[in-house]
Formats: structure tokens, sequence, C-alpha cells
């Protein structure tokens, strides 16, 4: 009977966006109004309390997932074999948090998963297999940054011909005072908020995240600059490069050249290189065709860096929440993220590989066995299935781009003479802003309205703006440029 309501549910799911991205503002007053505002007596039947659900919550859901037309924030969807291996993570309930081999594969599942990443990215697993899952871009920038600042302080108290315990044991302030130093910078260039909650959160402080760009091109490092930060004798650094930028999905590397350059100075100055990748590390899993070369070449030379942020709710296309983390120092997160005092939780040994205990090298105790969607879906659609869906992504943006090019009603972000190199440059990330002035100030809401497709608002150079991201599994490119191109043109009126 259990199976038959699931059955009927993802039927449900599957026609709920057909009628409209956004809920109507019936169904969400609907929705509002069927929530009870006190805790009964007595509980409700398990079938009353699924139908409450699906009739009356479900339809007040957005389309974030299941709609190939929500291009808001960059929600990706669930794939089929993702969503099969999540309902298996509901219903055993799996506590990933120490290697017990004896007791369960889950650990085993998870580093495999983990390395099958590392496949799917390129990355060389005798340096790469190193890290973590964890719910999201968010929390693998605080491991980043975190691994970062433990590793920069180290390197300075080297430096001084110290000896220097943990951070995460003798606490930040105690270390900075040791080493007579001011506290820990993060240079980037159009960092995401993430970064910047994370440097607030492991204390660095938000102020403390610097953009060094060059003048010319918000994105790109200035070398001159960051050179001069990263001499500083009062504050130790972490770079963190924007690997996909949030608004314009473009990357701030363009090359091995100018990884092999980041990676020299943070050799000659004792820095960490971290890669916020969130969305851009995809771009590896590309072929060499000259249809993709230059948003392949952005991500090119990541295996130079020290950290990676993924988000597997993004362009892997696994339900929320999952992200992942990799590092190429397997011992460095134990520093900052041991369990300690807890002898009952310590894992057993095993004749296979060294697996660690993810409560030791991430923020959590208790953990959702996140990686089985993940591995399920790199098992089913394996780096071709996935190099497919990027592709059809990627040629949705530019086929967007293109129309909003010629468009005399709208201008294409970041303003250029040259069609083709705006083309070139485009990833899954479409910005652009209306040239009537009253009407950008509505753009994002007029489009929304429409309830055929959602975006997300944003600013560029100061002025309102609006971004198409696109990120879904289900992408037809001339369904759904139609279906884009149809809406712009009505909002416009053209």
């Amino acid at each position: 009977m259990q199976d038959q309501f699931l059955e009927n549910l993802w039927k449900v799911a599957q026609g709920s966006w057909s009628s409209g991205v956004l809920p109507s503002q019936e169904s969400l007053s609907r929705a509002r109004s069927s929530i009870p505002t006190k805790l009964p007596a007595a509980g409700a039947s398990l079938e009353s309390v699924q139908q409450h659900i699906v009739n009356d919550i479900v339809p007040a859901f957005n389309g974030g997932s299941l709609s190939p037309n929500y291009y808001g924030f960059i929600t990706g969807g669930v794939t089929p074999a993702a969503l099969f291996a999540d309902n298996i993570v509901s219903t055993y309930d799996q506590n990933v948090q120490v290697h017990l081999p004896n007791h369960s594969i889950v650990t085993d599942v998870e580093y495999h998963a983990l390395g099958l990443l590392a496949d799917l990215f390129n990355l060389d697993r005798s340096q790469w297999h190193n890290g973590t899952f964890t719910t999201g871009a968010t929390a693998s920038n605080i491991l980043g940054l975190a691994c970062g600042r433990e590793f920069v302080l180290q390197k300075a108290a080297e430096r001084k011909g110290c000896v220097m315990g943990s951070v995460g044991e003798h606490g930040l302030f105690e270390v900075l005072q040791a080493l007579d130093l001011s506290g820990v910078q993060v240079l980037s260039t159009l960092p995401h908020s993430s970064v910047v909650k994370a440097a607030g959160i492991l204390g660095i402080g938000r102020t403390n995240v610097r953009n060094i760009c060059r003048a010319d091109n918000p994105l790109q490092f200035d070398m001159v600059a960051l050179e001069k930060e990263l001499a500083r004798t009062d504050k130790v650094s972490i770079i963190s490069v924007s690997c996909g930028e949030v608004n314009t999905g473009r990357f701030a590397t363009s090359g091995m050249e100018q990884l092999s350059q980041l990676r020299k100075l943070c050799d000659q100055y004792g820095a960490w290189l971290h890669a916020d990748g969130a969305f851009g590390i995809f771009a590896r899993i590309l072929d060499d065709s000259p249809e993709f070369a230059t948003i392949k070449k952005g991500s090119e030379g990541i295996e130079l860096l020290d950290s990676i942020t993924g988000d597997g709710h993004k362009l892997l296309n696994v339900p929320y929440d999952c992200g992942f983390f990799f590092s190429r120092h397997p011992d460095l997160a134990a520093c900052v993220f041991q369990n300690a005092n807890a002898a009952y939780l310590t894992g057993g040994a095993t004749d296979g590989p060294s697996i660690p205990s993810p409560l030791n090298i991430g923020i959590e105790n208790s953990r959702r066995f996140r990686a089985l969607p993940v591995y399920a879906s790199l098992l089913c659609y394996g780096r071709d299935g996935y190099r497919d869906m990027l592709e059809r992504q990627i040629r949705l943006a530019r086929a967007i781009y293109e129309w909003i090019f010629d468009s005399p009603a709208y201008t294409a972000l970041p303003q250029t003479n040259s069609k083709v190199d705006l083309v070139d440059q485009t990833f899954m990330s479409v910005l652009f802003r209306a040239k009537d002035d009253t009407l950008n100030e509505q753009l994002a809401s007029k489009i929304n309205a429409t309830s055929r497709m959602f975006v997300s608002g944003s600013s560029w150079d100061g002025a309102p703006a609006t971004r198409i991201a696109i990120s879904n599994w289900r992408v037809d490119v001339n369904r759904d440029a139609a279906l884009v191109t149809d809406v712009l043109a009505q909002v416009a009126q053209l």
C-alpha cells in the first residue's frame, strides 16, 4: 500500500509543474489555511495526513526541481536514479558518521562515491581521493576555508621557527597572538556569498574577504595587487578562486597559465589555494571539441589547488541537501574537525582502504546517507550521460543569449560588441537587463508573473539585472529556447 502511495505521489509530481512553475495564489492560500495553528491532542490517521500533504501542501510547492523552466536559483533537478536512491536513504535512515565496517557498508559507499566524483572531474585519485560529502557548497566552503586557515597558520609558524598547535585545539585568537599576526584574509574576485558567510563563521571575518580584481575585469585577479597582499607580514592569506561566478557563470581564470601563476605565488608566500567550484567544476566533464573549448579552459588547472568545493544538488542533479569537498591534504581536516572525547565513536580496523570516520573530517556528527543518490546517478549515467546533460544546458543558454543580443528590448551582460565572444564564454547562466529603465525595475517580477518560467533578480554594475540559470537535467534546447524567448518577447511586448 505504501509503494502504491509513493507511485501515485510520483505521478502527481511529474505533472505538478505543467500548469505553472510557481504555485497559484489559490494553492498558497489553501495550503496556509490548512496548517493547524496548534498541536492536536489526538493524532490523525496516517492516511488522512498523507492526503492532507498531497492535496493541500504539495500544490503550494514550486517547480524548482521538477520543471525544466525553473531558472532561478541553481537548483538542478532530481534524476530518476537519484530519486530511487534517496527513497532508499529515507527508508533505511543510515547515520553515516563512524566507519564501522562490520556494522554497515555506508561509509564504504560514501568513500567510493567520492572517488567516482573525482573520476568524473578528471582529478587524479592518488591526490584527490580525500574529502567528504556535506549539506552543500556553503558547508563545503566552510571546510575549505577552515583547512586553509589551519594550513596558512602552520606555514606562518614554520617561517617564524615556532611550534604551533592546531587552531581547532587552541583557538584562533591564541594562535594569532602567539604568531604576532592580526588575522587571516581571503582574497578573491566576485566571491559567492557563501564564501563570505564561511569567513564570518570561522572567525576570519566578512570584511576580511577582499575583492582583488582588475580594473577592466571584475572576474580576473589583479596579480600585482594580489602579490602585494600575499607579501603582508601582519596577515596570512587564503586565495578563493571563483570557479563559476554566480551571475555570469564565468570563470576567474582562463587556463593553466593563470592557475600555475597563482600556485607559484601561494607556494612562495605560504597561502592556501581554494576553489569555489559549486557548478564551475562541472566544466571539466566537457570534451575537447572547439564548441566548448573556452568553457573547459575556465576549469583547467584546478588540480593545482589545495581544496575544491562542489554542489551535488546543482549540476549533478541529486536531491537537496548534497555538497562535496575535495582536498589534496588528507590529514588536515582532522586537525580542525576531530570529534574529541568520544572513545565510543572510534571506527574499527579493516583490510580495505583506509576510510576516515566522516565525523572527524567534517562539520556534522549525525549525517544523512546523502552519498547514495550520487553513487546511483554516477553509475546510471556515467561520464557520457553527464556530459550530454551539460552540453544541452550550455546550448540552451547560448541560444537564449543570441536572441537577447539581437533583441531591441534587452541588453546582454556583461556588455560586449561581439556576439561571437559572448556566446563563446557562455556556460549555463544568462545575465541581461531591459533597455527600458521602468521595465528593467520590474523585469524579473513580470517574467515570473507569466508562471511559464522563473528567473532571479540580480544586479550588475550597480543596476538591476535578471539571471536565467540553467541546471535541470530535463533541458530540451529547441523546446525551452522557444518558450523562454516567447516569454521575453511577451514581457517586452515585441
